[in-house]
């Protein structure tokens, strides 16, 4: 493997000058990729029936093609699953990448083209290398093995030709042969189905290898090295894998775990943020310890961005890289190699520069309290948990939060259900601590709770140990990119995992 390390390390060193090249001309990069979309689409039913072939301005493409939701582009997906061809892309598909689905129904099934496995997820997993290198050029990070903590990997046939699976299986199934030897654990582990008996055969045999990178999401990862821990009776991850160096995240925000994983590895190591779903690979951390991740803007995928306030309306309007404002709200809008047309991600995100742009997600569309106005999303949820957290020396595992609304006797309030792994010194303080960094950063928060006219001081219940991963089973969500909702108008999920606590007390 040192052998094979240099040579691949000069590689990704080299693809340094495309960066710069896309990075430093991204509007550009952003009016060819569409136009060569449409030019090969132009002949497919979807591109026929949007008149792709007279489409020759990013204004008229936005004029003639409507935004879409999963549901509206379902029934195209649904005939491409089926074999029919020339639907959505021009080249068949024969993947599909398996997600959290919609209101309507259980999963979503995102086509995966040759065009985009190429073009954008290898692509992309191949600069968030290369920038990795720049910034650390003396990196022995290949010289051992990737551990990518994924979920239920299992791959199902629709029919001989067409097969479908989480994204994370899709990728590896049709990962490059280099890709095969630098990763653990082998193919058969990697894609077992069964979540728990995964965990255990992932701790068993990478805990004799020489892992020098993970990847996944945090609460996964955790919950493999707490049992790496056991099974080789260390006290930190360091003991086990003396050379790790870094540690790839992404799904949810990184701020609550960070001093959990500093911790348990024992040792300072990177930590690298991406920003990878099944719709796509859109951006990754360039700069170590910098919020932003540069976004992609030359791997088959055209961004549009839609104010936040505009989702909903008959015909939102969207902007341009050239309109966008830092600290701004944006819902994600893509068109993509894969045969996605204006299709609405379900993600905000916020720019945190524009020279180069660089982006983090703030959170879900539909993911955020504004029960009386006070417009909480995801990323303000987050810094005030890390801080309050931070002061009373908890250390949480998971949370959520929904509202509680105007009753008989009481004004309303927010409801917040915790998992601590160790819980805070003084609870009380806690709760005011959460409620005070709230207002802090959120002036519409602040204003609603004046004098407590609208919404009291938060209610924070402390949760049992696994009692969200016992929620998540009982949905058939455990493991892998499933997480946990943070925020939600509704109280349905709340109710739910309360009455799961409440058993676990019983």
């Amino acid at each position: 493997m040192k052998i094979l390390s240099p040579t691949i390390s000069r590689l990704a060193r080299m693809r340094s000058w495309r960066i710069e090249n896309w990075s430093a001309n991204p509007i550009a990069a952003q009016r060819e990729v569409l136009q060569d979309l449409v030019t090969s689409a132009q002949y497919t039913e979807f591109g026929k029936k949007y008149n792709f072939s007279e489409l020759f301005s990013i204004r008229k493409f936005k004029q003639n093609v409507p935004i879409h939701e999963y549901d509206d582009i379902k029934p195209y997906i649904q005939r491409m699953m089926n074999g029919e061809e020339n639907i959505l892309w021009n080249t068949p598909v024969t993947w599909f990448a398996k997600s959290s689905g919609t209101t309507s129904d259980k999963s979503k099934f995102i086509p995966v083209s040759e065009e985009s496995l190429k073009g954008n997820h290898y692509q992309a997993s191949k600069d968030v290398l290369t920038t990795y290198y720049k910034n650390f050029p003396s990196s022995d990070l290949l010289t051992g093995k990737s551990l990518v903590v994924g979920g239920s990997h299992q791959i199902s046939k629709v029919n001989e030709e067409i097969q479908y699976g989480d994204l994370s299986a899709v990728l590896m199934q049709n990962s490059p042969f280099w890709g095969q030897w630098l990763r653990t654990p082998e193919l058969s582990v990697a894609l077992l189905d069964e979540w728990e008996n995964k965990i255990e055969k992932l701790a068993e045999t990478t805990a004799e290898e020489n892992v020098t990178s993970l990847a996944g999401v945090p609460t996964w990862t955790l919950l493999l090295l707490k049992r790496i821990l056991e099974i080789k009776n260390k006290s930190t991850i360091y003991e086990v894998w003396p050379n790790l160096e870094l540690y790839i995240h992404g799904g949810v925000s990184f701020i609550p775990y960070r001093e959990q994983f500093d911790k348990i590895i024992g040792k300072p190591i990177n930590y690298l943020e991406i920003y990878n779903a099944s719709e796509g690979f859109f951006a990754g951390q360039d700069l170590p310890n910098n919020e932003g991740m540069l976004l992609f803007t030359d791997h088959g995928i055209f961004y549009e961005f839609m104010p936040v306030e505009e989702y909903g309306k008959s015909n939102p309007q969207t902007i341009g890289l050239k309109d966008v404002e830092i600290g701004k709200n944006y819902a994600l809008i893509i068109t993509t190699n894969g045969g996605l047309w204006r299709y609405l991600v379900g993600d905000t995100v916020q720019f945190t520069s524009v020279n180069p742009y660089r982006i983090k997600v703030s959170g879900r569309l539909k993911h955020y309290i504004n029960a009386f106005g006070e417009e909480v999303i995801v990323d303000n949820s987050d810094k005030a948990i890390a801080i309050a957290a931070e002061k009373t020396k908890a250390v949480i595992t998971e949370y959520t939060a929904a509202p509680v609304y105007f009753s008989e006797h009481h004004n309303g309030a927010h409801e917040w259900l915790i998992e601590f792994e160790k819980e805070p010194d003084n609870f009380q303080q806690f709760i005011t601590e959460l409620d005070t960094v709230l207002k802090n950063i959120n002036s519409d928060y602040e204003a609603k709770r004046y004098k407590n006219i609208a919404l009291r001081l938060p209610i924070v219940h402390s949760l049992p140990a696994g009692t969200f991963k016992e929620w998540l089973r009982s949905k058939g969500r455990l493991g892998g990119q499933h997480k946990v909702p943070r925020l939600s108008n509704e109280r349905i999920i709340i109710e739910e995992i309360l009455s799961l606590a409440n058993k676990k007390v019983e």
